[in-house]
């Protein structure tokens, strides 16, 4: 054997060394979710990982009250994307507390519960992505494009602030990517900005860009990609009363009807506010008085 054959045989065993130490230092593939065990999922960017939802927690459809028109254009928006027809993206925007995740979750159990497909798990699964991690929805829909199901990707509380720029991401998603939105993917989302910014960053922008017309679109224009938008405002007194009596025949707490509105309008005082929310932490502290158990907690709005 020549030196040169030698030489060569050094440095191949060399490069299989290394090949090795980097196989070994990889992190494995992500393993493929198996979307059957269970019906909502939450994701993390980290080693791209659906990890399931044993037991999703949501308030049943009944208990929310004063928003009758959003709910059903939700649900005939959801069943339409369930059945494989076009269906939008939804942005439920408004007042705080007034049940707009809640809705989400609620009409997700209703339709699945209506197209569930052999027994316990339906084909229309919940995914939620949390907001710090937009910047890897362009993952989360490489995994999501080759499934047989039908997903929901749920952002709660979404907004951007001046100096955030993973907005991008979501705008190449919902439209104008050169991928685009998977057929079998809806993005819902809620905030309680109707655009998303804050009114101080669109003023800004504004008030020190060169064209500030266009510096305010490219902001503006990410909420118009929704095709829905829902808007959630403040409940009157009645309608704070009645979730009130809805939650309290619901759990069968035993108080009369004259006493029930009276702690519960004195409560929503105290507060300073009227809401689902403010409605649910009354009802619990009630409960607790009374020492009446909530079998079923719903979800605080």
């Amino acid at each position: 054997m020549s030196r040169s054959d030698i030489d060569l045989a050094k440095v191949v065993a060399t490069l299989e060394r290394v090949a090795g130490a980097l196989e070994r230092l990889a992190p494995p593939p992500p393993a493929t979710p198996v979307f059957a065990m269970a019906e909502a999922f939450v994701w993390h960017p980290e080693g791209r990982r659906l990890a399931p939802v044993e037991r999703v927690n949501r308030v049943d459809m009944s208990l929310l009250m004063g928003i009758d028109r959003v709910r059903d254009v939700l649900i005939e928006n959801t069943e339409r994307f369930a059945r494989g027809l076009p269906a939008n993206n939804a942005l439920l925007w408004g007042a705080r507390g007034m049940g707009k995740s809640s809705l989400v979750k609620a009409a997700h159990a209703k339709v699945n519960a209506a197209h569930s497909r052999n027994g316990a798990h339906g084909a229309l699964k919940l995914i939620e992505i949390h907001r710090e991690d937009i910047e890897s929805l362009p993952d989360l829909m490489t995994l999501l494009r080759a499934a047989t199901q039908r997903f929901i990707v749920f952002c709660d509380d979404l907004s951007f602030d001046a100096d955030d720029t993973s907005y991008k991401s979501l705008k190449a998603v919902l439209e104008g990517g050169i991928e685009g939105r998977p057929e079998n993917v809806i993005f819902y989302a809620t905030s309680n900005r109707r655009h998303l910014m804050p009114r101080e960053m669109m003023e800004n922008e504004r008030s020190t860009a060169i064209n500030p017309g266009e510096a305010v679109e490219e902001k503006v224009s990410l909420s118009d990609r929704f095709g829905l938008w829902l808007g959630f405002h403040r409940c009157s007194q009645d309608e704070y009363l009645a979730m009130v009596e809805g939650y309290a025949a619901h759990y069968g707490i035993p108080i009369d009807a004259e006493s029930l509105r009276a702690t519960a309008l004195e409560w929503a005082t105290t507060r300073g506010s009227r809401s689902g929310r403010v409605a649910w932490q009354y009802v619990q502290d009630l409960a607790g008085r009374l020492e009446v158990p909530l079998a079923e907690r719903p979800n605080v709005l």
